[in-house]
């Protein structure tokens, strides 16, 4: 329910009790000559005995003459759930023939709890009757109806009762859950129920066993069940369903059959207290706020995933890796990313798995499995988010949050080539964005393959579309961290010319083919053509090193150029020399954990002006006391 307050609107024909019910339901007895309509009354938490009872119910009365329809119109519009009533065989017709289609008339879309009033005028053989005559055709006519009841003010029957149908038709709708034309769970109720079962499936062998059971009962009811319960509830399952329970534990399918017998049966509220725990709003969709849990990233800032955000990754991976071969199968990865829509649509997007490293069979490992997700965490971490959440980060430990599987690092210092704090910085980030840049042919497309521990092809590959690759790189040190490596295709100059996409890239990779001539000069136009790139740090790359060296057709050859910037010659790399590539990928990563050290400086690195005086001032001292002792001497 997303308000905490119900508005409850009594309707019905002149004469039928409606102020008699409201009166009896506040006084809890009969008042006779009411007048002919009540105010509006406020019935505070406490006076109902439901636990999920909102803050507040109002109920309102209302009048059924001509000459008030435009009011009974607009309450009927503020209402969360229509009181019914009618009191005799006239005013029972009248519910099919003129009410519910009045109330379809408007557009709205309300429960409606269906009371037959006065009761107490007939005699007790005709209460079954009532409801097989009067109140089950209009039942199958009319889906709107929640529920019905026989009541009287006079008696004070059932009010109680009537006004707790109204509040559960509202806090505990049965129309998302239920078809009662066809007689079975919905659909959405369904699919809401399975990922409810996979959550608490802990050991994922298709069963909920005795233990996982009463971790639900407890999690959702805040109380146990006995053994005799437990076996009764599995019992009524497989004589219904014998594939829904065994001496395993009930199966999904006996699950869902448990949830459709709630619904049968009016304990609606059962399967609703159990989607309340986990989420589900009244359109059966997850919460936003527990999809998106508030988190305040500042600028410059990026998201990570935390320790036991990646500790849930790694629990994730081993539970569904069940063949135990170090990787996730078609199979496998269906199966972990059943309660969700999916493989994230970014995965798609950047083309899994060939984003990430997979063993030799093509199943991603778990090196791989996390830096994917490292990967989508630094991209777009409200995917992440999700994700956790769909997955049952929460479900496993109910003290913490979504956001728990997160961290946010400290802002990064302003990209500023003539500041000394931007210089002398260090990032606490532990996953980095590397955008590789150079001329067709180059080169880039292998370095990514190698990255991913893909085999070496000599053929020219032209990239077309942005691609990208995420692996683990140790430092020097022995820390951890993982890089992105993102080749901009034919989109490049899109890239380099829009300033939110230069702030998420950590550090450049400029290439170029040390084979061929005509390669470098392509890094120099490109410095030209977008000077916003000297602001980054940058690490210069010759590949294709075991080919034979050519000399540059440029004014500069690519040492002295980046000489003259003050920055380190071009690492020689090639694909069939793995060491000069784990060289490469650490310097990278240095690169952008230190931007200062690998950022362009047009004048070398001034020495510590502060030492100036204090040398001054030694030599001067040196000098005197040396002049002192000659003359002393002499003096002797």
């Amino acid at each position: 329910m997303t308000n905490d307050i119900i508005r409850i609107v009594v309707c019905g024909d002149e004469g039928v009790g409606k102020s008699s019910i409201i009166t009896s339901l506040v006084k809890d007895a009969f008042v006779p000559n009411i007048q002919h309509i009540l105010p509006s009354i406020s019935i505070p938490r406490g006076f109902s005995t439901s636990p999920d009872a909102p803050s507040s119910t109002v109920v309102v009365d209302t009048s059924a003459l001509p000459q008030d329809r435009i009011a009974l119109q607009n309450e009927i519009r503020q209402a969360n759930v229509i009181w019914l009533v009618y009191s005799d065989p006239y005013t029972c017709e009248r519910i099919s023939l003129f009410w519910l289609p009045f109330f379809r008339s408007m557009g709205v879309n309300l429960p409606v709890v269906l009371c037959a009033n006065q009761c107490d005028l007939s005699g007790p053989l005709e209460a079954s009757s009532v409801i097989a005559e009067e109140m089950i055709p209009i039942l199958k006519e009319f889906k709107e109806i929640e529920s019905c009841i026989r009541c009287s003010a006079k008696l004070n029957y059932n009010i109680n009762q009537a006004f707790y149908l109204c509040q559960r038709a509202v806090i505990h709708p049965i129309a998302p859950l239920f078809d009662s034309k066809e007689g079975k769970l919905k659909p959405a109720a369904v699919s809401a129920l399975q990922r409810v079962f996979f959550l608490c499936d802990k050991d994922q062998d298709g069963y909920l066993n005795d233990s996982e059971i009463l971790d639900l009962q407890i999690k959702c009811f805040s109380k146990s069940l006995d053994k005799f319960d437990l076996a009764q509830l599995k019992s009524t399952i497989s004589k219904l369903q014998p594939s829904g329970a065994d001496i395993n534990g009930i199966t999904e399918e006996g699950f869902i059959l448990l949830n459709k017998l709630f619904a049968e049966k009016g304990r609606h509220e059962t399967t609703w207290g159990i989607l309340r725990v986990f989420h589900y709003t009244d359109s059966l969709s997850l919460n936003d706020k527990f999809l998106y849990p508030r988190i305040d990233v500042p600028e410059n800032s990026s998201v990570e995933l935390s320790p036991e955000g990646y500790k849930f990754f790694v629990d994730l991976f081993l539970l569904f890796d069940k063949d135990n071969d170090g990787g996730l199968n078609e199979v496998e990865l269906n199966a972990l990313f059943k309660p969700t829509p999916g493989i994230p649509r970014l995965w798609q997007d950047t083309n899994f798995p060939q984003t990430t490293v997979r063993n030799e069979r093509g199943y991603i490992t778990l090196q791989g499995w996390l830096a994917q997700w490292s990967m989508t965490t630094y991209l777009d971490f409200k995917t992440t988010m999700a994700y956790l959440a769909l997955l049952g980060f929460e479900t496993h430990d109910n003290s913490r949050s979504i956001s728990d599987g997160l961290k946010v690092t400290k802002s990064r210092k302003k990209r500023n080539i003539n500041s000394r704090s931007y210089r002398n910085s260090t990032v606490d980030r532990t996953v980095f964005n590397c955008f590789v840049l150079g001329a067709s042919a180059s080169g880039k497309s292998t370095l990514l393959d190698v990255f991913l521990n893909k085999p070496f092809f000599e053929s020219y590959r032209p990239t077309i579309k942005p691609v990208m690759a995420v692996n683990s790189v140790e430092m020097h040190g022995g820390k951890q961290c993982y890089m992105i490596l993102e080749e901009l295709g034919e989109l490049e100059p899109a890239v380099l010319e829009n300033q939110s996409r230069l702030d998420e890239c950590d550090v450049l990779c400029y290439t170029y083919d040390s084979s061929d001539p005509d390669s470098f000069s392509y890094l120099v136009e490109l410095r030209k053509k977008f000077p916003i790139l000297d602001t980054l740090p940058a690490v210069y790359v010759a590949l294709k090193a075991d080919l034979d060296r050519q000399q540059q057709r440029c004014d500069i050859q690519p040492d002295q150029y980046t000489r003259d910037l003050h920055m380190s010659a071009p690492l020689h790399v090639s694909a069939k020399w793995p060491a000069s590539l784990n060289e490469l990928f650490v310097q990278l990563a240095e690169a952008a954990q230190m931007p200062g050290s690998s950022t362009l400086r047009l004048e070398p690195e001034e020495e510590d002006s502060t030492l100036l005086p204090i040398i001054i001032t030694a030599s001067v001292v040196g000098c005197l006391t040396i002049a002192a002792s000659l003359t002393w001497k002499g003096q002797r």
